[in-house]
């Protein structure tokens, strides 16, 4: 008698499962990885690229921060010894066009400046 089994009116043979694999061309498999491969690592490159130029505006955010509250720092001290900085009293009358122009902002806007134009070269 046959190994075949007869399971709900369909002869089964013993051992065969599902489909037979088809064969795959090992070397058209091997270069779907590789592509693969490459592909990950330029979304991988691009996505550092990001950061690194997010974590740089942050960084560039942080000294401007910084240079304007040792401003303010400065303008604290000198109202603790009775002196009223120029730039308090031009905001106090309202008269900005006698603002000058600080130091530090000048040079925080000229240096972003300066850091876009040669990353973007």
């Amino acid at each position: 008698m046959d190994d075949n089994k007869m399971v709900a009116g369909k002869v089964k043979k013993p051992g065969k499962r599902g489909r037979k694999p088809a064969k795959i061309d090992l070397k058209a498999k091997l270069e779907r990885s590789r592509q693969s491969a490459r592909e990950c690592r330029a979304r991988k490159k691009l996505r550092y690229q990001y950061l690194e130029e997010l974590v740089s505006s942050k960084e560039r955010a942080i000294c401007a921060l910084r240079e304007e509250l040792e401003m303010y720092k400065q303008w604290c001290s000198a109202m603790d010894q009775g002196k009223i900085p120029s730039e308090i009293k031009a905001l106090l009358t309202g008269d900005e066009q006698k603002l000058p122009q600080s130091g530090s902002s000048t040079k925080t806007k000229n240096s972003k400046n300066h850091s876009i134009s040669s990353s973007t070269a």
